[in-house]
């Protein structure tokens, strides 16, 4: 009996991911089909890419989108496996469809400025859902996340800024109009905060310690899906006396319930120990050698 009941939690969970991905998918394909492409506004990434493409052959930008994700996608399924490209693969389908079909409406407004903070926001609503269902949208993300698998020394909001002003740099170029390249950089922008505010909030985190029968696959899930890393403290068991590997983690607090969904997935009988950070300082977080306000 109490594995149905584990099966049909771990069923309602999934249906209830699935349904933010659909959620999200429809808020990402509305900001680019009414008012970013529309306006000519490339705002990074593939899909940046893609409005860049559709103007020299007439495939529609969702088409192109999925097209060019495709190899990415591929290597995401070879670096990362089929739990994580799933419901990736799920959200770009979707955001394929709905970016084609909302297409037919045209721009929702003319006004630069408008479409650039609209179509901005309404990509970081999106992504921010998306991300806390555990999945992408394909295309940059995977590809940040692999070399960071390689190069975990180089900040991922400095390789998201590198691709994006490529594309960036490209429209102006493309669209021969400097104005135009400039609102991208503006939606770019809205689109980062506005995913910042609602995946991070604030600065307090959580700090979590693991002990674990299962420390290596508990570790590598959490590095993998989250994009976190922990510190591996050796510990012995007072009473056995057995050694121990002790997982110590700090993660913003809107991250925390899908690690906790990880742990109780990997070891059920897991014991954790979470408290509240005020302050973290490293990548992510705050700048140590920044000045206190």
């Amino acid at each position: 009996m109490e594995e149905v009941v584990k099966q049909t939690q771990k069923a309602a969970k999934k249906i209830k991911s699935y349904g933010i991905l659909t959620v999200a998918a429809v808020i990402y394909a509305a900001a680019i089909s009414l008012f970013l492409d529309p306006n000519n506004i490339a705002p990074g990434g593939v899909t940046g890419i893609s409005i860049l493409v559709n103007r020299f052959i007439k495939i529609p930008t969702g088409t192109l989108n999925m097209l060019f994700n495709i190899p990415i996608v591929l290597l995401g399924l070879w670096k990362f496996g089929w739990r994580f490209i799933c419901s990736t693969m799920y959200a770009l389908v979707l955001i394929t469809i709905f970016i084609n079909s909302f297409a037919v409406y045209g721009a929702m407004t003319e006004d630069l400025l408008i479409a650039a903070v609209i179509g901005g926001a309404m990509i970081g609503v999106a992504l921010a859902l998306v991300f806390k269902a555990g999945a992408t949208t394909g295309g940059i993300d995977i590809i940040i996340k692999v070399v960071r698998t390689k190069r975990k020394h180089i900040k991922t909001n400095i390789l998201f800024l590198i691709f994006d002003s490529m594309v960036i740099l490209a429209s102006w170029f493309v669209f021969q109009d400097l104005t135009v390249a400039f609102y991208a950089g503006i939606a770019v922008i809205t689109d980062s905060i506005v995913m910042d505010k609602i995946l991070y909030g604030s600065d307090e985190a959580k700090l979590i310690y693991i002990v674990s029968g299962k420390p290596e696959q508990v570790k590598q899930r959490i590095c993998e899906e989250l994009d976190i890393t922990a510190t591996i403290i050796t510990a012995r068991g007072a009473y056995t006396n057995a050694p121990k590997e002790l997982l110590m983690i700090v993660t913003r607090k809107q991250v925390y319930p899908r690690l906790e969904e990880i742990v109780k997935d990997e070891d059920s009988s897991a014991f954790m120990i979470v408290s509240s950070a005020s302050e973290i300082f490293g990548e992510g977080y705050k700048d140590i050698t920044g000045d206190k306000i």
